[in-house]
């Protein structure tokens, strides 16, 4: 996989509204980049590998100052029936409603998900309060035969993941 490098001095540029070219700043150029794959990852994308899918939601919830709660809806065969970015909190926490995340399951009829969010603190490590919600989601979403396959954290280009830890 071929990696991006940007130094100072090299230039991304946007176009105004006014048709002239000036310097992207980073949120743009971050935006940008969640709109490519968006476009580079629709609907029925098959994840082979959990690093797809880290480098997948590194993309898009890498950046962020405040933290952004997430799913991936999978259908049965786990593939990608939506991404969706469902709640957005403050610098160190969201609000998360589990009813709300089984409404969407319901509404996207699918049979599993990933669920993720960011740390906009750098510091990929789960908390207590994170791994109770986990538990809370997956109980939720068991009653409607829905699985959590994952709950991957991204601070930054650094993730953890619950599977992997043995916490889901």
């Amino acid at each position: 996989m071929s990696q991006l490098s940007l130094s100072l001095d090299s230039s991304l540029l946007v176009r105004d509204d006014q048709g002239r070219y000036l310097m992207a700043t980073a949120d743009q150029i971050l935006e940008a980049a969640r709109q490519v794959i968006d476009q580079k990852i629709r609907r029925g994308a098959s994840f082979t590998s959990p690093s797809e899918v880290k480098d997948y939601l590194k993309a898009k919830l890498s950046g962020y100052e405040r933290e952004v709660f997430a799913v991936m809806l999978m259908d049965s065969k786990h593939c990608l029936i939506e991404y969706v970015e469902l709640f957005q909190g403050t610098i160190d926490q969201a609000a998360v409603y589990p009813r709300e995340v089984v409404k969407l399951a319901m509404q996207h009829n699918a049979a599993a998900m990933i669920i993720s969010h960011n740390h906009p603190s750098g510091n990929p490590d789960p908390s207590r309060v994170d791994e109770m919600l986990t538990k809370r989601l997956q109980d939720a979403l068991a009653l409607v035969d829905v699985r959590v396959l994952d709950h991957i954290i991204v601070a930054g280009n650094d993730t953890a993941s619950f599977a992997e830890r043995g916490l889901i």
